[in-house]
């Protein structure tokens, strides 16, 4: 990213501090039950819900390298779309950030966790695929992400999971609006729509095709009254050979 795109990048994401980060559901709808069993709440050692993040395999759950803040995050909970509902419940035994993430240019932002204990997958707990290297997302793909983040700007999160559907952006447009350039990322959402994420969402899944092509990474200083910037996730294509190294060693 040329110097002069890092420095804008780095003043827009940075002025209201995490709130760039992040995300909640706008002009979404509620998830239908026994749906998306692979999206979990990443929460506090309070049980409140900070980040949202999708399980991948047994043992392991993928979301945002931003959402490890202070390592606040406590436990996982999974198997229930409603967070007053009782679920199940794992401690992290391992946070696996990417060993190059930038919090200042928000690159890399992708993040595994190891639970300290596997998860029977039934009914309520399912993984998702990811995609594969040479997984190419076509502009205008509609995909969904979820979450239980905000569902306006400044408005509080919701108890029960929210889902909406948002159609992919060219890259060049994309990083035409953020005047910066967007490596090993994935614009949907938030820009000519009413339709996106923002804060208390990030490290939820990008999923088109039913595939987790993305994970929520950022969007405009928090604000969530769309449309103004295309909201970004990142590419978890670009990423593959790392998450199957940890994957396979059970360790980072």
């Amino acid at each position: 990213m040329h110097a002069l795109h890092k420095l804008l990048l780095f003043h827009l994401l940075t002025s209201l501090g995490r709130d760039a980060l992040g995300g909640k559901i706008i002009n979404g709808k509620k998830a239908q039950e026994n749906s998306m069993q692979y999206m979990v709440s990443l929460q506090n050692s309070r049980g409140e819900h900070e980040c949202g993040g999708f399980l991948i395999s047994e043992d392991f759950v993928l979301t945002a390298a931003n959402c490890d803040n202070c390592r606040s995050l406590a436990k996982v909970v999974l198997g229930t779309h409603n967070l007053k509902a009782r679920g199940i419940e794992r401690s992290i035994a391992k946070w696996c950030s990417h060993p190059d993430y930038d919090e200042e240019e928000v690159v890399n932002d992708i993040m595994l966790l190891k639970l300290s204990q596997k998860v029977q997958l039934d009914n309520s707990v399912q993984t998702i695929q990811l995609p594969t290297s040479g997984m190419n997302i076509r502009d205008n793909e509609k995909c969904q992400v979820a979450g239980w983040g905000m569902t306006k700007t400044n408005g509080q999160g919701v108890d029960k999971l929210r889902v909406v559907t948002v159609s992919t952006i060219n890259k060049q447009v994309c990083e035409e609006q953020w005047d910066a350039e967007l490596p090993d990322l994935i614009c949907a959402g938030g820009y000519n729509t009413t339709k996106g994420f923002c804060r208390g969402d990030s490290g939820g899944p990008l999923v088109c095709n039913g595939k987790a092509v993305g994970i929520v990474s950022f969007n405009m200083e928090g604000y969530c009254t769309y449309p103004n910037f295309p909201n970004v996730y990142t590419d978890i294509s670009k990423y593959l050979p790392w998450i199957n190294d940890i994957l396979e060693q059970k360790n980072c």
